[in-house]
């Protein structure tokens, strides 16, 4: 297994491209499924999370032409098979996202439950549901997902919960169902506005997008369209994060300052210099590395667009471990999301967890050691954790990197960080 080797203590500098969104990705991905007619795709993020999904259409039948990096089409005229076998998508939780294309355009579907990060609950009671409001017959059955539907029909559905993947999921399959849909209690995140603008692209039907109540109209069939994935919010939060943390001066293209207004307010809130135009947003600060006091720290609650992040909390986190005073990171979205509390307390953070919250009190240094990735955006914490640690910092299990972020050490590297894969 890779690991990742980081000499702290570097301030950085220089110029970063963020990458396609892989939240966005792996929905728009699913999308091929709609249609028979070519979907053509651009800053598609090379991930692990994206090559599996490419892999599990694949073996549906989708022809997949690849062309300059982050640029392929998609083809599913001759799809033959409508299972998602657990081989295949044991790893990643997004897989589930077949479930409402497949519905939708060939009346059946058998998906594995899906697997991924161990960060909590994230049941599929919310997509089944409402499938079966749209006139779907779903029983579960040895561990896979039995779908069948002669034809979807429009319905209003109402969402318990805020659930990004399920508002995906029914979007999808309402776009070629009879009749009108009503998805209330929606999610709003980009990624979501991302696809939808995708599905408009390739004939659909869909208003209200960006608010909590989506509308879809069925049509008969979509058609060919050309689709550039939106930047990742995420990964440009964590960028922030790491030059706010060790100082200097970054400039992030391919990046949207309006997807980032809760992380922008609190860097700033922080102690950090940030302005942005259209697709670039800079960052200048002192840092820690330039002596105490010179980040302050900053309490967070996450909470579904447009408030703050989950996946941006662990990063936080790692901020206020050398941030001057002492915060609260509250986690409302996901149950077991502190699993990187353990690993940071080994670099010497000082973190107590009180049921949902944890209350961190800055250091003023972190020393290094050798941590373990838990998950994604754990590992992505402990990577800035490990920036402004004193010495050296191995850290493993970084395949949790490698599903939402792209050639991260190639890109610390050129902001000056001592970043080294060791294979």
């Amino acid at each position: 297994m890779d690991k990742l080797v980081i000499q702290g203590g570097v301030p950085l500098n220089g110029e970063v491209r963020i990458s396609g969104a892989k939240n966005a990705a792996l929905p728009i991905l699913c999308a091929g499924l709609l249609t028979a007619e070519p979907l053509a795709l651009g800053n598609v993020p090379d991930l692990h999370d994206v090559a599996t999904m490419l892999k599990l259409l694949a073996h549906m039948g989708i022809k997949i032409e690849r062309h300059a990096a982050g640029e392929l089409t998609l083809g599913a005229d001759d799809i033959h098979t409508c299972e998602a076998p657990y081989d295949m998508v044991k790893t990643m939780r997004a897989s589930i996202l077949v479930l409402g294309p497949l519905l939708a355009r060939f009346g059946h579907a058998r998906v594995s439950l899906p697997g991924g990060c161990a960060i909590g609950s994230r049941p599929v009671d919310l997509h089944i549901k409402g499938l079966q409001a749209m006139g779907a017959e779903i029983r579960i059955e040895h561990g896979y997902i039995e779908a069948k539907a002669s034809k979807l029909k429009g319905a209003r559905i109402f969402m318990d919960l805020v659930t990004v993947t399920g508002t995906e999921n029914l979007m999808m399959a309402a776009a070629l169902a009879d009749g009108v849909t009503v998805l209330e209690n929606a999610a709003k995140e980009p990624e979501v506005v991302d696809l939808a603008e995708c599905l408009i692209k390739m004939g659909a039907k869909i208003e209200g997008v960006g608010t909590d109540v989506i509308t879809v109209t069925g049509v008969p069939h979509l058609h060919a369209a050309q689709h550039d994935v939106v930047c990742d919010r995420i990964e440009a939060g964590t960028y922030l994060v790491a030059a706010a943390m060790t100082g200097g001066k970054v400039k992030l293209n391919n990046a949207r300052a309006e997807l980032l207004d809760a992380v922008i307010d609190k860097l700033r809130e922080s102690g950090a210099k940030i302005e942005h135009d259209k697709t670039i947003i800079t960052v200048e600060s002192r840092g820690v590395l330039q002596g105490p006091g010179a980040l302050k720290s900053v309490s967070i609650r996450t909470a579904p667009h447009p408030a703050f992040p989950t996946d941006m909390q662990a990063q936080f986190m790692a901020l206020n471990t050398v941030a001057d005073a002492v915060a609260t990171v509250t986690e409302t979205i996901f149950e077991n999301r502190f699993m990187h509390v353990q690993e940071m307390q080994r670099l010497g953070a000082n973190i107590e967890v009180e049921g949902n919250t944890a209350i961190v009190r800055g250091r003023e240094f972190l020393e290094g050691a050798t941590v373990m990735a838990t998950d994604l955006r754990a590992s992505a914490s402990l990577v800035l954790a490990a920036l402004v640690a004193r010495g050296e910092t191995v850290i493993e299990r970084i395949y949790h990197l490698d599903r939402g972020y792209e050639h991260i050490e190639d890109k610390l590297g050129k902001l000056g960080a001592k970043v080294q894969r060791i294979k």
